[in-house]
């Protein structure tokens, strides 16, 4: 029987060895990327020690994954990858300070899940809303709060381990009547347990003095835990050994108090060296985290709008910043650390944050700095490779001093230099070249240099990240020959065969072999997107992510619901584009634009434009998916939604002549199924009913009134056909605020149901139509008001890709508005006329992403509606996504998370606001709520008693 038979026959859980998966699981955060034979995703721990059994009988290659961010390569090989976080993350009990934990659990989910316990695990990297406890095991992780709790290696204190030749053990403090109880239970465990012994023992002098005494040595194994005067603790000699020793079923880690409240004080110095030169003094007061940035990081922040507009000018005067977060059991208490440092600081300017919005921003710069620097607006791009050594914190100063004269020496400019300062933990990305042999011998010779710089000053090649591939081979830089053969014979003792992750930290592979940049010259497509900010390139968008993984997050922002409901990472932003790279590589995955293992990736993906402005590196999937769709159906017949769905404003302007008529065949219970079976609708929607009278038809009737600012409402699909109210409430508005209100002669259509349908030919002619038809205006200066949230950001982001370079595209960009953006300046800040209304609101995904929803929620505080604008990410239908067959599933789960549970707890008497006609659609389908448009809750509090006779008056 093969590998995948047999592991299919014994595993419980999922084993993949398709191209979609392996191509998914073929990068992690870091610069290589190595293709897996194959994926395991095991259902418990007793699936992965099977999956470990049948590998080690085939001599198979084995490693773990989490929340694959590692950034040294240690999550991507040849071999057998065992993913443990779809299934494998229970919180298995809690007892005290101490929790024992499986190794997919997420950290975020973790600490949300301890929460009222009041404890949290102690290390929070920046990757907490997705990184595991098994990946931080094995990469020792740190986070900013390592300056308060210590390293993952700190926390852990026992561990469930397996090794490839299959012994099974708990190991952690090794008291000598352990250890003596082991060697006379004999095996294999002895066996390990008395070569370990040996080892330490015959080099107490070199492993006291050759492993460097900083906060951040995360380089190397950790054989100094072995140490007697350390407890001979074997578990935390494990930790960081990065899936190369041997396979965490399960953790027992010390737990800690979540501070009740927490204060930030912000020190401005010249730069960043000087910066670092205070570190030593602030670090006295004791902080939670005492973190470090530059100018060049907090620019980009201000170019980017990374944390909100405001960030830069809550920053105190300087080129260099210590961010100090001081915890409390009280109020009072933090805020009296943090004010005692600021009174202690000599020289430098200071700034309190006394809010915790404010100082959230602010933090969140600092931890969103790998992406944000990853492709700077006004330089080239970057990449890890030295992105995290450590020295001694009382030196970081001068090692920021010489590390610079490193960097200019090589001519790599403008690099920001930011990290965990208050244990001397440096990151920076730097614009490696990567594609080219020239600049990948560069990247050599620097890297060389810089271990040797590290090794100078007593510190460590990681302070973070470990070593993997990036920093493997550099170890005897810092560690000299003696102390990397122990790690050799450390390896050989746990893991003989050498099946363990191989090439990672011992005998490690070339830091410039497998790169996934080097070689990656696939022949480039014609495209019907221009790709603007990748060069014009399909094959550059293609491999813009970085690996950061934020699109696995659980909770919070809309990026990214495919995931949030499977858990897979194939259907997870990142999961998609390293499917689209190998796709145009054409080695993993051959069929090109015709394959499909991608089709199958891109099919759950709900073109929600999350990713656009949720990932760090604005990765935006559903562009690259009406993309795949253009040319994988190209001269092919198309599934019948696309002709049912993508054409819907045709079927709808043919449905305006006899509405009752469409409506009673398409609700008749015999028919309606067999017209949602032909057009490839789930039998479980329920089709919309169409408008009596459309939103045109009755403007029409109506006519153009008023004399003031001249504004042309845009009649979508959805606004006229299917909610007519909404446009008639917003027309009302309009004029009551002093506009003149006209709408187009003809039919127009913005074309986005043939783009989310990936008919991109057909879009393109209907945008040029509708451009054209709209220019003589727009280049009059007058704005098109456009009430669905999905046809507004085609007009501002989709038709300028499409049509790149069309002067009136880019006019039509720039004149489309959205009805706040027009009401802000004329509603009066009045006594508020809406008191008493409270309404929760449901962003648009689309608006999300385009153009944000702070100006709906200045105007809905502004007319004293009482508003809790929902953060409950995508409401999963998604225009044509949730009615096509095959997606129900995906399109409800992704409701349940957390928008149909807010709106039935919304309470009687609450106003639900969604401007999206998918998400009211949603919304009705799974609660009893009757949603609204904004333009009718706001006419209904600023024009309760002007409907005028033969209008109705504003819906309820």
């Amino acid at each position: 029987m093969g590998l995948q038979q047999e592991l299919r026959a014994h595993v419980d859980g999922e084993v993949r060895f398709d191209e979609g998966s392996r191509a998914a699981y073929s990068h992690d955060s870091s610069n290589y990327r190595q293709t897996p034979i194959g994926v395991v995703v095991p259902r418990t721990v007793e699936a992965a020690v099977a999956a470990v059994g049948v590998c080690r009988d085939h001599d198979v290659p084995v490693f773990s994954r989490g929340g694959g961010t590692s950034l040294a390569g240690q999550c991507c090989n040849e071999g057998v990858v065992i993913d443990w976080s779809k299934y494998c993350h229970r919180l298995l009990s809690v007892d005290g300070d101490r929790a024992l934990v499986e190794p997919g659990a997420c950290l975020d989910d973790l600490n949300a899940e301890l929460a009222p316990r009041g404890l949290m695990v102690g290390p929070k990297p920046s990757t907490h809303d997705t990184c595991t406890i098994g990946g931080m095991i094995g990469n020792d992780s740190c986070g900013a709060t390592a300056q308060a709790y210590g390293k993952m290696a700190d926390s852990v204190l026992r561990l469930e381990v397996l090794t490839y030749d299959g012994e099974r053990m708990w190991v952690g403090e090794t008291s000598e009547e352990e250890y003596e109880r082991i060697l006379a239970a004999g095996g294999r465990r002895a066996e390990i347990y008395r070569a370990m012994r040996g080892l330490v023992e015959e080099n107490l002098a070199l492993i006291r003095t050759r492993f460097p005494d900083i906060p951040r040595r995360i380089s190397g194994y950790n054989l100094d835990s072995l140490l007697p005067e350390k407890g001979a603790h074997v578990a935390r000699a494990l930790v960081g050994s990065e899936s190369t020793l041997v396979t965490v079923l399960r953790a027992e880690i010390r737990l800690f108090e979540v501070p009740r409240y927490q204060a930030l004080a912000v020190l401005g110095y010249a730069d960043i060296a000087a910066a670092a030169d205070a570190v030593p003094e602030v670090a006295r007061h004791r902080p939670l985290a005492l973190e470090g940035v530059d100018h060049t990081l907090i620019s980009l922040a201000r170019v980017t709008r990374l944390a909100g507009e405001d960030v830069v000018r809550e920053l105190p005067e300087g080129a260099g910043w210590l961010m100090v977060r001081f915890g409390g059991r009280t109020r009072q208490e933090a805020e009296d650390r943090a004010r005692r440092l600021i009174e202690e600081s000599g020289d430098a300017h200071t700034a309190f944050m006394d809010d915790p919005a404010e100082e959230e921003r602010v933090w969140r710069v600092r931890e969103a700095g790998l992406g944000a620097t990853a492709y700077p607006p006004r330089g080239p791009e970057t990449h890890e490779g030295w992105e995290d050594a450590a020295v001694p914190p009382d030196r970081l100063g001068d090692y920021l001093r010489d590390f610079q004269a490193l960097l200019h020496d090589f001519d790599y400019r403008h690099c920001s230099l930011y990290g965990h300062f208050g244990q001397g933990c440096v990151h920076t990305r730097i614009p490696f070249d990567l594609e080219d042999p020239g600049g990948v011998a560069e990247y050599r010779r620097f890297v060389e240099r810089a271990a040797r710089l590290v090794a100078s000053y007593g510190g460590s090649l990681s302070g973070e990240h470990g070593d993997g591939q990036s920093r493997g081979e550099l170890l005897p830089i810092m560690f000299g020959g003696e102390v990397v053969e122990l790690f050799g014979r450390f390896k050989r003792i746990w893991d003989p065969a050498g099946r363990m992750n191989p090439g990672k930290v011992v005998d490690p592979y070339r830091l410039d072999q497998n790169l996934d940049l080097l070689g990656y010259h696939p022949e480039e497509p014609p495209t019907h997107f221009s790709y603007p900010h990748d060069h014009g390139r399909f094959t550059h968008a293609a491999s813009r992510c970085v690996g950061i993984g934020q699109c696995r997050a659980t909770s919070g922002g809309v990026m990214c619901p495919s995931y949030r409901v499977t858990q897979e990472e194939e259907h997870s932003t990142r999961g998609r584009a390293r499917v689209l790279m190998e796709m145009m590589r054409g080695e993993t995955i051959t069929g090109g634009w015709r394959s499909k293992d991608v089709h199958r990736a891109l099919d759950l993906c709900l073109a929600c434009k999350g990713c656009k402005s949720d990932c760090p590196v604005n990765v935006d999937m559903a562009t690259y998916k009406a993309e795949f769709l253009a040319h994988h159906y190209r001269r092919r017949l198309r599934p019948p939604a696309h002709y049912s769905m993508g054409w819907l404003p045709l079927w709808a302007r043919l449905a305006s002549a006899a509405p009752r008529t469409v409506n009673a065949l398409t609700h008749a219970p015999g028919l309606a199924r067999a017209i949602k079976l032909a057009g490839g609708v789930d039998p479980r929607r329920e089709i919309p009913r169409f408008a009596e009278r459309t939103l045109i038809d009755w403007f029409a009737g109506r006519g153009v009134r008023g004399d003031g600012d001249p504004v042309i409402l845009w009649p979508d699909t959805f606004t006229s056909h299917f909610h007519p109210d909404a446009g008639k409430a917003a027309v009302r508005l309009l004029e009551r605020f002093g506009y003149r209100v006209d709408m187009p002669p003809v039919p127009l259509c913005c074309g986005l149901t043939w783009i989310s349908t990936g008919q991109l030919g057909i879009a393109e002619r209907v945008l040029r139509r509708t451009v054209a038809a709209l220019a003589p205006r727009l280049r009059r200066g007058e704005r098109v008001v456009v009430l669905e949230p999905s046809c507004a950001a085609v007009f501002r982001s989709d038709a300028p890709d499409l049509l790149y370079g069309d002067l009136d595209v880019k006019l039509l960009r720039e004149r489309t508005v959205a009805l706040p953006e027009l009401l802000l300046d004329r509603v009066p800040a009045a006594p508020p006329p809406g008191t008493g209304i409270g309404a929760v609101a449901q962003p648009h995904c689309h608006q999300h992403a385009v153009w944000g929803f702070e100006d709906d929620r200045r105007l809905l505080e502004r007319v004293g509606v009482r508003t809790r604008v929902l953060d409950a990410g995508c409401c999963g239908l998604a225009g044509n996504f949730g009615f096509e067959r095959g997606h129900h599933e995906v399109s409800v789960g992704a409701a349940e998370l957390a928008l149909w549970p807010a709106v039935r707890d919304a309470g009687e008497g609450t106003r639900v606001l969604a401007d999206g006609f998918s998400c009211r659609t949603q919304i009705e389908a799974g609660t009893a709520a009757h949603p609204v448009h904004l333009a009718e809750l706001l006419a209904e509090v600023l024009l309760r008693a002007e409907a005028p006779a033969g209008e109705p008056a504003p819906a309820r």
